[in-house]
């Protein structure tokens, strides 16, 4: 397949995880890539992907809204325009019940979850205005409605109200916004975990009661897989759904979040 062939794309939080794969199955279908993480493995990452297709590698801190801007303006320098966003950047934290946040912690989960995808957005969107076409995706949840994560889904609910609110703004200037909601997925274990601080027993029965709760509102009664999560936002980026726009599309096994 070739969906995307010579289409631009810019990939946040593609060193590990959902992002790579993204990244790697875009490559595959002819996608020229900007590939974007905080961590220095995204060379790596650009590196083995750049033996297929052409890459631009670049680390950011994309909570810092200059940062975004910076990556936005390189990458348009390199290519010329952008014609696909995916906001991939986020991930819970810490996971225990919300009267044991302390406030900076509160803080630092909205951080994360929220303010790489806003920026981003707002970024982007005057490129993809002025050539009057573009497809953003956002990477949002299904702990929208969860346990022992407030702080990251009332995070991920501001995901799904941006997503909405700029599909409406956009739709007549030729610009899609999506998102998709994430379930429970099986990857391999993170390089760099979001939390370098090893859990207590209490905080590791926390989140095991977040694995079983999100099995349990499983329909499918399982995790999902990468590729499975990848599918579908390459699906909401394509020509395919050209259609679409102002969708949050959840991929839980059944789970709507």
């Amino acid at each position: 397949m070739n969906r995307f062939r010579d289409k631009v794309a810019l990939i946040t939080g593609a060193a590990q995880g959902i992002g790579r794969r993204v990244a790697e199955r875009m490559a595959g279908e002819g996608a020229r890539l900007i590939l974007v993480d905080r961590s220095e493995l995204i060379y790596d990452v650009g590196q083995q992907l750049a033996q297929s297709s052409e890459v631009l590698a670049l680390t950011a801190d994309l909570e810092l809204y200059d940062e975004c801007n910076r990556v936005m303006h390189t990458a348009i320098e390199r290519f010329g325009r952008l014609d696909i966003l995916i906001n991939n950047v986020g991930g819970t934290i810490w996971a225990k019940p919300f009267e044991h946040y302390d406030p900076q912690q509160i803080e630092a989960e909205v951080r994360r979850s929220l303010f790489p995808t806003l920026w981003c957005c707002h970024a982007a969107l005057p490129f993809m205005l002025e050539q009057g076409s573009g497809a953003i995706v956002n990477v949002s949840s299904i702990a929208t409605r969860s346990i022992n994560r407030v702080p990251y889904g009332a995070a991920k609910g501001g995901v799904n109200a941006l997503t909405a609110c700029l599909a409406f703004e956009t739709a007549g200037r030729g610009v899609r916004v999506n998102a998709t909601a994430p379930g429970g997925t099986e990857a391999p274990p993170r390089l760099i975990p979001r939390n370098s601080v090893e859990q207590s027993t209490e905080e590791k029965h926390w989140y095991q009661q977040i694995v079983d709760q999100t099995i349990d509102s499983s329909l499918m009664k399982r995790y999902g897989t990468l590729d499975e999560q990848a599918g579908a936002i390459l699906f909401l980026a394509s020509d395919e759904a050209s259609y679409i726009t102002g969708l949050t599309m959840p991929v839980g096994g059944g789970d709507q979040g």
